[in-house]
């Protein structure tokens, strides 16, 4: 959190707090993983309650603290930032889902396929469906285009 870094005194204490939360979070996940965590369920619940203590609504002076604020503070009451606690099925990062996305980010830029914004919007579109047809295994790649092409019909599971 590079905001975090850049204040001092009590303007960098919110990002401070929010950030060692986080990771304590981080954490407590990656000890569940690997069962050597005692307590999961109440340490889980404790860092929520803080969380959502320091989340509360009110007006900061710092205008990053702010944003910070009211951006992962409407995540938190959609229960979005610590679902990860709480389904065995999410990470708390998404860098699993930036890894597999490379190799498409890299082809992009050596290919020079997006000069332009419609070829840019193009190649993620494609790039979205190849790897959800392959993550789902509903169907190969190459079936889904060709119904999506050939037909106009949706890709299977994608309904």
């Amino acid at each position: 959190m590079e905001v975090v870094e850049s204040k001092t005194g009590r303007a960098k204490m919110f990002g401070s707090e929010l950030k060692a939360l986080l990771q304590n979070a981080n954490e407590l996940w990656r000890q569940q993983r690997t069962g050597t965590v005692s307590g999961y369920a109440d340490r889980a619940e404790q860092i929520e309650q803080d969380l959502t203590y320091l989340l509360r609504p009110r007006r900061l002076r710092d205008a990053d603290n702010q944003r910070l604020l009211d951006g992962i503070g409407l995540q938190h009451d959609r229960r979005r930032v610590l679902n990860f606690l709480y389904n065995r099925e999410v990470e708390p990062t998404n860098n699993r889902a930036e890894r597999a996305l490379r190799p498409a980010v890299i082809a992009r830029k050596v290919s020079h396929c997006s000069k332009n914004e419609r070829g840019a919007e193009a190649f993620a579109a494609f790039t979205s469906v190849a790897r959800t047809t392959v993550k789902k295994g509903i169907a190969t790649v190459t079936d889904v285009f060709h119904r999506l092409i050939k037909d106009g019909r949706d890709p299977p599971g994608s309904s």
